[in-house]
């Protein structure tokens, strides 16, 4: 994607064909072998880096002038700080495992209009020493460049990471084979909120068909269109996310003990099944295999006209799976509401919500103080009960 981007984008491929070595890696633009002199008043080169603001897969106008930098603090040829465009100093680490130690700031009266314009003035800035010392040193080298982006999981840059500047951190996630067992309204929103990281694949299982109910229910809107063609819900759902992804595959069946070794393989496995038995066989065997997974449910009653209930996340991996057979439901029993006629979106969506952030946790994307493997959030008060707690 890198180099198709660059090419489609009249101010990336200018710099390109000028003979910046130039990159797109994680939402951010790199800009390598700019030289500069450091405090030895050595050449060096080093890399400045840009997150790129875009609409679809084309840039728009910087939305800042600050610019990040790899390498040792420019100097002029006399080794002494450029002190007029020192910002911060950084410690930012990117996908591509380059390091920015410091940021710099030269801001146009009207800010910079493209991304050429931004990086040909910093390299001309922190060059130009170099230059003076070396009359062969160039920031237009003309280099090789491998395109870094072939194997992105996404159909256009995420930008909303680099903004962030954790594409390290979702790093994390990125060669995870997930599952999602059963896509009605918790598992079709935690499709939506995994299929926005990084990870390798998503497997979506479920043999129902989509209809006016399941719309209700799930995240986005469905078309007039949609509803009347009755697709399988992971047809369905397939089609939506890989608008924006690739690597989600549809498995229009149930999963059932005849079928459960196909979960064997994967690092992870969301558990949204309605059927008791069915969720109970199933996480058994996820453990004896040692794939780490999470449970979901809901229970919903009416009361005096008015709606109560819980929201649970149950968690396991290989070292923490001792409290299941406490927490995971095995009978067939209907003693709430939710199980015959009610399904509420909010609910849903927070008992996905709750889940994936369960999930990062177990991933080490979020910081995890509690370490608990069993949350319970009551409706009525508003009270989230963490309970299990695992080794910190």
């Amino acid at each position: 994607m890198s180099q198709l981007l660059i090419s489609r984008n009249a101010d990336l491929k200018r710099l390109r064909d000028e003979g910046y070595k130039v990159e797109v890696n994680g939402g951010h633009l790199f800009a390598h072998h700019i030289p500069y002199v450091n405090s030895k008043k050595e050449v060096s080169f080093g890399v400045l880096i840009s997150p790129l603001t875009m609409s679809g897969t084309s840039t728009t106008k910087p939305n800042n002038h600050v610019i990040l930098f790899s390498g040792e603090y420019p100097c002029d040829k006399n080794g002494n700080p450029i002190e007029q465009i020192r910002h911060t100093t950084n410690s930012t680490l990117f996908g591509n495992s380059i390091q920015a130690n410091f940021s710099f700031s030269n801001k146009p009266a009207n800010g910079y209009i493209n991304f050429y314009e931004k990086i040909k003035r910093y390299a001309e800035i922190i060059s130009a020493p170099a230059k003076s010392i070396k009359d062969n040193v160039t920031e237009k080298p003309f280099l090789p460049i491998v395109d870094n982006e072939l194997e992105s999981k996404f159909l256009y840059l995420d930008t909303n990471s680099s903004r962030a500047n954790i594409d390290f951190i979702n790093d994390k996630l990125s060669s995870q084979k997930i599952a999602i067992a059963g896509l009605g309204g918790t598992g079709a929103y935690i499709l939506d909120l995994v299929s926005k990281t990084n990870v390798r694949e998503i497997h979506i299982y479920d043999g129902d068909v989509f209809l006016n109910h399941n719309a209700f229910r799930s995240p986005g809107a469905a078309s007039l269109a949609d509803l009347e063609n009755q697709p399988s819900k992971v047809d369905y759902y397939q089609n939506k996310y890989s608008l924006m992804r690739k690597g989600i595959v549809s498995h229009n069946y149930y999963l059932h003990e005849g079928n459960f070794d196909e979960l064997s393989s994967f690092d992870f496995v969301f558990v949204c099944i309605d059927d008791n038995q069915v969720r109970k066989s199933l996480i058994n065997y996820l453990i004896v295999h040692k794939v780490s997974l999470i449970d979901v449910g809901l229970g919903v009653n009416v009361i005096d006209d008015k709606l109560i209930g819980q929201v649970r996340v149950t968690s396991a991996n290989i070292q923490n799976n001792s409290h299941l057979d406490k927490y995971i439901p095995s009978s067939e029993g209907i003693d709430n509401d939710y199980v015959t006629n009610i399904q509420i979106a909010e609910l849903n969506s927070l008992n996905a919500v709750l889940a994936v952030l369960k999930w990062k946790k177990m991933s080490e994307f979020y910081q995890d103080l509690e370490q608990e493997f069993h949350s319970i959030y009551s409706i009525n008060n508003s009270y989230l009960n963490n309970e299990e707690k695992g080794e910190i």
